[in-house]
C-alpha cells in the first residue's frame, strides 16, 4: 500500500473509498519527523476519498510533532504527483491551498 524511502512515502494502492481507512492508517504509521513527501505517482485510481486521506495525513503530521518553539523535531507533509482527477476535485471543493506541493 505504502512504500517508504528516506523522506518519502510512495502510495502504491488505489486511493478509493474501499482503501481509504487502511491507507490513512498506513500513512500515519509511516510518518517520521522532518519533511515527508507523499508521492501519489503510482496511484492508478482515485476518488473523492483521496482528499480526505490526504487531509488526514496532514493532520496526523501536525499532531505527531506540534509546531512550537520548544519542539525541535517537526513533521511536515508535501504531496507530489497528485492525480489530475484529485487536483480537479480539490479545485472544485476550494481546498487546493490546503494541499502543499513538493
Amino acid at each position: 500500500m505504502i512504500e517508504t524511502a528516506p523522506g518519502r512515502l510512495i502510495v502504491t494502492a488505489p486511493l478509493v473509498m474501499d482503501n481509504a481507512c487502511k491507507l490513512l492508517a498506513a500513512g500515519c504509521s509511516a510518518l517520521q519527523p522532518g519533511e515527508q513527501v507523499i508521492d501519489l505517482g503510482r496511484v492508478t485510481e482515485a476518488d473523492s476519498s483521496a482528499l480526505a486521506v490526504m487531509l488526514g495525513w496532514l493532520r496526523a503530521a501536525e499532531s505527531l510533532h506540534p509546531k512550537s518553539a520548544s519542539c525541535g523535531a517537526r513533521s511536515t507533509v508535501k504531496f507530489a504527483n497528485i492525480p489530475a482527477g484529485v487536483r480537479s476535485l480539490a479545485e472544485l471543493y476550494g481546498i487546493t491551498e490546503l494541499l502543499p506541493l513538493a
